[in-house]
């Protein structure tokens, strides 16, 4: 007779508001497809519980979890320590159990450059970002790994955007000296200038339910040759995704970027890789 054995090992994302987060939808089909026998939990967790959570993921022996808004920089003080990438940007939003150590990766970069890299090569081009929080932090870094050689953060806050800029200009331009970045104040529409070759929303405007909410930009400076990104997985059609795809650029989704990122998720916390396909299959549904 085959053991029984009753547990499933756990995995979950801690957010506030997370109810809208759709991560769930994929992880969970891609673990059936594995074979394994575990559950990814959808948490709740207000900042100012954010310490008491990451000491219940100890005691009940998560595999690892995500972090999403407004704890992918604050979790970090209750880590065991860091990844090399998540060192480097300053924000986790992967955390994974290695021999009871809780140790903080990032792969939300990582996730957007593969999925960028399926229509064109980001070695050499000029970006544009709109946000300096966690999810710009982290593909700022990875698209200058990456080969990007110009970066332009444009935020409303001023103190935000430089921080990020003296990040990409002093630890991650010894890696990448070719590599130039500059802040941009964000009153108004913000005009994309005629050289960027990627358009990046990394901030949370357009997420559910504020689904009708535009980022301020001058449709008008947005051109065919442009790549333009929304990081945005809930609606998967934000209004940027929408403007954009009416300007003749291609437009990569808040969707690929998830999948991109779960993908390497659920490898660290395997050790096996996922079918991309059956994760992208399960947001599909839910937002059909």
């Amino acid at each position: 007779m085959a053991e029984l054995n009753f547990k499933q090992e756990l995995v979950g994302c801690f957010g506030y508001p997370v109810a809208e987060n759709p991560t769930q939808a994929m992880i969970e089909p891609a673990f059936r497809d594995m074979g394994l026998d575990w559950r990814y939990l959808t948490l709740e967790v207000r900042p100012e519980g954010l310490e008491a959570a990451v000491q219940g993921a100890r005691v009940f022996g998560f595999k690892g979890f995500n972090c999403t808004i407004p704890h992918k920089v604050e979790v970090i003080q209750y880590l065991d320590g860091l990844g090399e990438s998540a060192e480097l940007m300053g924000a986790v939003n992967c955390v994974v159990n290695r021999e009871g150590k809780l140790i903080g990766e990032n792969t939300d970069g990582k996730g957007f450059v593969a999925s960028l890299k399926e229509i064109d090569d980001p070695a050499g081009k000029s970006i544009v970002i709109f946000g300096a929080g966690g999810a710009a932090r982290a593909i700022s870094v990875e698209m200058a790994l990456a080969g990007a050689n110009r970066i332009l953060i444009v935020n409303r806050s001023a103190t935000r955007g430089q921080e990020l800029v003296a990040l990409l200009n002093t630890g991650v331009k010894a890696r990448c000296p070719e590599l130039e970045s500059v802040y941009a104040p964000w009153d108004g529409d913000f005009q994309i200038p005629s050289n960027t070759d990627i358009v990046i929303n990394a901030t949370s405007i357009g997420l559910y339910p504020d689904v009708d909410a535009r980022l301020a930009l001058d449709a008008s400076t947005l051109a065919s040759h442009m790549i333009v990104a929304d990081v945005i997985p809930n609606p998967p059609k934000t209004q940027l995704v929408k403007m954009a795809a009416a300007k003749g650029c291609r437009v990569i989704d808040g969707l690929k970027m998830l999948v991109g990122q779960g993908v390497i998720g659920i490898e660290y916390w395997t050790g096996r890789s996922p079918d991309a396909s059956v994760m992208r299959a399960g947001l599909e549904a839910v937002f059909d």
